[in-house]
């Protein structure tokens, strides 16, 4: 009873400072003066009322919030779990008050099992510095909303985040009791609309955005074991039972660059599917399962690249982990450890291409090791279009290609049919074989400068296609440019 009184007198000392503190008439988020926006994501923190761990949740989320000074702090659900917890939540609230950091929630399938969501987000509107709403009543759960990101100097909006509730459990008995739920068709279709209003308004342009629930995708199942996928994997991922089309609205709608979620606590992964990168939080609270440290993703963006964003995750004892570049998939430690190709001392002069053009029956690029050229030429890039034969062909590409800076490189080929691609002797993309269009992708560590890069690439027969691309952490996915490739001399 005692310390039941000293809690409830703390919560109502909360609320009346609150009204004494000097606060923010209105939050509004925007990049600062450097042009950086940080976000620092808490999950899965599982806060019991009366418990001496809840203590040592508090000290992790103070450490993140002192050593990274986030601009905003995004919880991402299975917040506060057992009753009573009405208490808790302002308690919660006043470690971003301290800090004086802007806040928000969505909801986990945990915390409505011991409050309403409206009560929860009432409590909260009495924090200044909690920026979470409602959202719609219309559509299903609560805290379906989006916020604007403005930039350092502008009056429009750079950036979106968008939050959403993934809902607790499904009222579908098919799937039986404590079924995991999803985002519904109604959410799915408020998220296209605020997404093309905000396109509209940015001339028909998608505004980059983020999106932030508890339950993870099924998509999230496509990414493990991927070469860009980095983190940890400890248990199985456990989306809801029905893929109801979010993720595939958000690659229609071309706007949302990541998905960060919880609710799998052995799992702090992040990879990519068709351009999104998918990731898990680390788990922040003590009161839970899970063998991993805990604490926070935090995600960085630049305004003056507006579609990139690194993330890694902060923790008090192990410092920051799993550095990820977005959207190369290129890692901190990869590009520590990779061994790296030394440029070669040559000075070519003039952009281009060289190649060799063959004509026979091509099963595979090998052989065209072995077959005749019947024409040599130059040109500006890797080309097909002046084939002489529609089919049974073959092309051996030769070029000097100018590497802008040291790091982790991916290149890619789009063929149809088959082809590889070699920078200084070393198989880089593998795509061989008699097929329709299919892209292979492979990485090389590259220092700045020049590198010899060779591409054979055949036509079997009827349709064919050839596009020769790469990315680093610092370059958007792209065909490979004229200008960094020069004529062997």
């Amino acid at each position: 009873m005692k310390k039941y009184f000293i809690l409830i007198s703390t919560v109502v000392f909360y609320f009346v400072a609150c009204q004494s503190t000097s606060t923010p008439e209105r939050i509004r988020l925007k990049f600062n003066s450097e042009g950086k926006f940080k976000i620092a994501q808490f999950t899965d923190m599982h806060i019991i009322n009366h418990s001496p761990n809840t203590a040592k949740t508090f000290a992790t989320i103070k450490y993140v919030l002192e050593n990274e000074k986030p601009d905003v702090a995004i919880l991402t659900g299975d917040i506060v779990i057992r009753r009573p917890s009405r208490e808790v939540w302002p308690l919660l609230a006043q470690l971003f008050e301290e800090a004086q950091i802007p806040f928000t929630i969505v909801f986990g399938n945990h915390d409505v099992e011991t409050i309403t969501r409206d009560s929860v987000f009432d409590i909260l509107s009495h924090s200044p510095y909690f920026i979470g709403e409602k959202g719609p009543e219309n559509i299903h759960g609560v805290g379906n909303y989006v916020l604007p990101v403005y930039g350092s100097t502008s009056s429009k909006p750079s950036l979106l985040l968008y939050c959403l509730d993934s809902n607790a459990y499904t009222e579908y008995k098919q799937f039986g009791p404590y079924c995991d739920d999803w985002i519904h068709f109604d959410q799915i279709l408020w998220y296209r609309e605020q997404s093309k209003q905000f396109t509209q308004s940015n001339n028909n342009q998608p505004l980059p955005a983020l999106a932030f629930f508890h339950i993870p995708l099924q998509e999230f199942n496509n990414i493990v074991g991927k070469e860009t996928t980095v983190g940890t994997k400890g248990e199985n991922n456990t989306p809801g039972k029905v893929n109801s089309g979010m993720f595939s609205s958000m690659v229609d709608m071309k706007d949302v660059m990541g998905v960060f979620v919880g609710h799998d606590h052995d799992n702090d992964f992040i990879g990519m599917e068709y351009g999104i990168a998918l990731a898990y939080g680390r788990v922040t609270g003590v009161d839970t399962y899970g063998k991993m440290e805990r604490g926070a993703r935090i995600i960085e963006l630049n305004e003056s690249k507006p579609c990139q964003f690194t993330t890694w995750i902060r923790t008090p004892k192990g410092g920051i982990e799993h550095t990820y570049y977005y959207p190369s998939g290129v890692t901190k430690f990869a590009e520590e450890t990779a061994i790296y190709q030394p440029s070669l001392p040559v000075n070519p002069t003039k952009q281009g291409v060289s190649y060799s053009y063959y004509e026979a029956k091509f099963k595979s690029v090998d052989e065209i090791a072995t077959a005749k050229a019947t024409k040599q030429g130059t040109q500006n890039n890797f080309s097909i279009k002046d084939a002489a034969s529609a089919d049974s062909f073959g092309y051996e590409f030769r070029t000097w290609i100018n590497i802008p800076e040291k790091t982790l490189y991916y290149f890619y080929t789009r063929s149809d049919d088959g082809s590889k691609l070699l920078i200084d002797g070393n198989l880089i993309v593998n795509n061989d074989g008699s097929h329709g269009t299919k892209r292979a992708v492979g990485s090389v560590a590259l220092e700045s400068g020049f590198h010899e890069l060779c591409l054979r690439y055949f036509e079997d027969f009827r349709e064919k296609e050839l596009e020769v691309g790469f990315s680093s952490k610092n370059i958007l996915e792209t065909v490979i440019p004229d200008n960094i490739l020069f004529i062997p001399e």
